[in-house]
């Protein structure tokens, strides 16, 4: 049995992530964003852009189901995360992975418990097949050799990469990945761009990126949004070259050239 085995399979053909007339708030408060549409394509780095104060990690929540929609549709895989008053949610969450900024491993685990939780709890795996699983997921992020070791006693860079095992280990066709690239040196943040890439173009899984960091943009990211908040919705959408030629709307040109609106 594989780790992805007994859960939900995706949809024929359907795109990792529709997001379809969505609004983002909280509560009864005014709607931070408003309409927005975007599809994620199978093993496409599409990237969630926009300055501070945006909606990017607002936006973020909603799509990982912290935060029901005010209005509008969410679909992973062909599968609305809200349909039936919000039952489908947990089957619909173990269609994604995701790598939190801090990559919020467990400190009190060694890297190869933490890839291995979410298999325990999850699946129906033998003991000794949910060690291969997560030894096999540390592999393929160059983590071989490090199974052992508590995520203080490794480099960021390292829990970067565990955290990345960790939201592969149900196999998922989708991850999100908050701000990858937080706190690390330009020499690690690029093999960590290498690192996406390859899991993108090999495995064939796509990535939902929330981030600022121009580096990453350019080199790794396919398309692109842009978010504002003022406007409360997408300003923009293409590839990152598409859209570090625009001169409108000020904000993109502002963005993408590094200089105050």
């Amino acid at each position: 049995m594989s780790p992805a085995s007994d859960r939900p399979g995706p949809l024929e053909s359907a795109p990792p992530l529709e997001v379809d007339g969505l609004a983002v708030a909280y509560g009864g408060a005014p709607p931070i964003l408003e309409n927005i549409n975007f599809t994620i394509g199978a093993g496409e780095i599409f990237g969630i852009l926009g300055g501070s104060g945006s909606g990017k990690s607002s936006l973020l929540r909603h799509l990982i189901g912290l935060v029901p929609p005010r209005s509008g549709r969410i679909s992973l895989f062909g599968r609305d995360i809200w349909a039936e008053g919000g039952r489908r949610l947990n089957e619909c969450r173990r269609l994604f992975g995701m790598m939190y900024q801090s990559g919020a491993l467990f400190g009190s685990l060694t890297l190869l418990e933490n890839v291995a939780l979410p298999l325990r709890e999850f699946t129906r795996l033998s003991p000794g097949s949910v060690l291969a699983a997560a030894r096999l997921k540390l592999a393929l992020v160059g983590l071989s050799g490090f199974e052992h070791h508590r995520p203080a006693h490794i480099s960021g860079g390292m829990r970067k990469r565990a955290a990345i095992a960790r939201a592969m280990a149900l196999e998922p066709g989708l991850i999100f990945l908050d701000e990858p690239s937080a706190g690390l040196d330009p020499i690690t943040s690029a093999g960590l761009d290498r690192l996406i890439v390859t899991l993108a173009r090999n495995l064939g899984i796509a990535f939902g990126m929330v981030t600022h960091e121009l580096g990453s943009i350019m080199s790794i990211i396919d398309r692109a949004i842009i978010l504002d908040r003022a406007s409360r919705g997408i300003v923009a959408e293409g590839s990152p070259a598409e859209l570090a030629r625009r001169t409108e709307p000020p904000l993109v040109a502002a963005f993408f050239n590094r200089r105050p609106e």
